[in-house]
């Protein structure tokens, strides 16, 4: 296999659009995701499109070892990864002390200890061979809190504090790492995390062209990326002056069931 992306969260939404992306420059794949069969589906779908390979591995990474089992089973194949997709994540709508801790608990396994633990466990690899590009699935969340989301923010805010902190390390070594940071996107997230009839969900983005812009990123090797301009033009240029409780209670309001 050639060109290697691990790409985690692959089944729908951007995962899976970016997985286009990525074989449409005939570069071969490894796509990870719960549901077997929709993976089966697009590893179909791109192969008979493409002259690439892809490999389908079918794992639950809520699961305590599941990156490490990625991990051996890539090398026991001899596949190395050149690109890390690290985008599977999911939030959750309402208030701390109402909602069930399994989903909680399950959301920062997810959103931030597996990210981790895969970047932790690929990195050597790219290092070691003075090349790779890590692309984190971020969120334009991760830039304040968000009552009603008070987990889902924080996750982001840790995945974009993690990701610009070892883009630093990683200085001089070959490797990048970009963290995509979009507004409301139109995938099965909003109706997983209860968003839907939401005013946070107006607008929302198709999954491709978000895909696209964290792709071009992540090649260009920026450190971030916030996929709407106007959205980073209220985040870098406005947000910072602007009282803490009011950006809260935007927030907050933004999340409220019309």
């Amino acid at each position: 296999m050639k060109d290697v992306g691990l790409i985690t969260g692959a089944s729908s939404g951007i995962g899976k659009e970016l997985a286009r992306i990525h074989a449409e420059k005939g570069r071969d794949l490894v796509i990870v995701a719960r549901r077997e069969k929709e993976l089966n589906d697009l590893k179909t779908e791109l192969e008979s499109k493409h002259d690439v390979s892809i490999k389908v591995i079918a794992k639950d990474l809520t699961a305590e070892n599941a990156g490490q089992e990625i991990f051996d089973e890539l090398t026991t194949a001899g596949i190395e990864v050149d690109y890390l997709f690290n985008n599977a994540g999911f939030g959750g709508h309402g208030k701390l002390h109402e909602q069930d801790w399994s989903l909680i608990n399950g959301m920062m396994d997810l959103n931030v200890k597996a990210l981790v633990k895969l970047t932790h466990l690929f990195l050597p690899g790219m290092v070691a061979r003075g090349r790779g590009k890590i692309l984190q699935t971020s969120s334009t969340a991760g830039y304040m809190p968000g009552p009603l989301q008070a987990v889902y923010f924080a996750t982001k805010a840790f995945v974009n504090s993690f990701s610009w902190a070892i883009a630093a390390e990683l200085e001089g070594t070959g490797v990048t790492v970009t963290t995509l940071n979009p507004g409301a996107v139109k995938t099965e997230f909003g109706e997983v995390a209860d968003l839907e009839d939401t005013s946070l969900m107006d607008g929302a983005r198709s999954a491709r062209y978000t895909a696209r812009k964290g792709y071009q990123a992540m090649e260009a090797g920026k450190l971030e990326i916030i996929s709407e301009p106007v959205l980073k033009l209220a985040l870098k240029g406005g947000l910072p002056f602007v009282p803490q409780r009011t950006i809260m209670g935007m927030v907050k309001k933004m999340q409220m069931k019309k």
